[in-house]
């Protein structure tokens, strides 16, 4: 699946690093993954990344930060929550371009569930006995995830943010880690896009297609997977067209409804973009036609509905009419051509096989 999340009542640091390996990534007090995101109503593939430390060093730029914030003093120990510390994140969320959690206890715990299943350091730095900036990292055994890395914005000039991933990532380097993992990056989105400056000849990203870690410099804007799940059912579509089978090439709202723990085991639909036939449902139910970039096929699905929302989205570029579940996948092909056919012989008059 795109997005699942599970919810252990324990964590060991040998677990964590089997996680982060998958692609998978703190959520609260949760664990998920995703391989899609939505920011104002554009949708975006998100791409996990690993900074192998072995192959790490910094770089020149980093260098000149590191010598810039040389009079700062470092503290790193276990995390905690402090009122100082909520302060100085109202203060960084505050200029974000997206909406964040709205408290770091919100972003590190649950409400419901007390305690911390993760081993998790802080990293603070101070001018003088001033909090300029704080990040949060969790412990494997082998591997580290930073969670979150945020300074005051009067000190912006001094690129805290990147300075306190690289100290993150030397003190894992120092107690012998092999992998650091800084989240995901998003193609098209750059407020993601620092992730990719640190550490480059170091850096890997998860390749959806093969799940495999390959070096960040392969990556490409062709192979992005939202771009080529939308390009690929675009060229359905036109073949379609001509012969009057017009099908609709949309986001599905609720690609991602699966990240809450309450639908964790409903197995729902969660590619981001499909098309459908809202007009057409005589010979199959609700047919939907995805692209799968996993085995670079178009499926022709099955799906029924799981649960109406009470606030339908009112754009017509976005389904979200229902939650719904795939039931059966009736036929797959690497051809559009060979789809096309098919689906001409189900849907239009005259043209069906006896």
């Amino acid at each position: 699946m795109f997005a699942q999340v599970e919810c252990p009542e324990f964590l060991r640091p040998e677990q964590l690093d089997a996680y982060l390996e998958r692609g998978w990534f703190r959520m609260r007090q949760n664990v998920f993954t995703t391989n899609f995101v939505h920011f104002k109503n554009q949708f975006y593939s998100a791409l996990w990344l690993r900074i192998v430390l072995e192959k790490f060093s910094a770089d020149n730029g980093l260098q000149k930060i590191i010598k810039r914030n040389a009079s700062f003093r470092t503290v790193i120990q276990p995390a905690s929550i402090t009122p100082e510390k909520e302060a100085l994140y109202a203060r960084y969320k505050a200029q974000l371009p997206f909406e964040p959690m709205a408290s770091l206890t919100q972003l590190l715990f649950h409400e419901a569930r007390p305690g911390n299943i993760y081993t998790t350091q802080e990293v603070a730095l101070y001018d003088g006995e001033k909090l300029i900036a704080i990040g949060y990292f969790d412990k494997g055994y082998k591997s580290a995830a930073g969670i979150v890395s945020v300074y005051d914005p009067d000190y912006k000039k001094y690129s805290l943010g990147k300075y306190i991933i690289y100290q993150k990532i030397d003190y894992c380097r120092k107690q012998q880690m092999q992998y650091f993992y800084p989240g995901y990056f998003v193609p098209g989105y750059p407020a993601f896009d620092y992730k990719l400056s640190i550490g480059r000849p170091a850096l890997e990203f998860l390749q959806l297609s093969s799940q495999k870690w390959v070096s960040v410099d392969i990556f490409s804007p062709d192979n992005d997977p939202y771009q080529v799940m939308w390009k690929k059912l675009r060229a359905l579509q036109q073949l379609l067209m001509p012969a009057g089978l017009i099908g609709k090439v949309m986001k599905y709202e609720f690609f991602d409804a699966g990240l809450f723990p309450e639908l964790k085991d409903a197995a729902l639909f969660d590619f981001p973009v499909m098309m459908h036939f809202p007009d057409q449902s005589e010979d199959i139910l609700n047919p939907v036609i995805v692209f799968d970039v996993r085995d670079g096929q178009y499926h022709l699905l099955q799906c029924v509905p799981v649960y109406a929302p009470q606030s339908p989205v009112h754009d017509p570029d976005f389904y979200s009419d229902y939650i719904i579940r795939q039931e059966f996948d009736f036929f797959a092909t690497t051809s559009e051509e060979e789809l096309a056919a098919l689906l001409l012989r189900f849907f239009i008059p005259g043209s069906r096989q006896q």
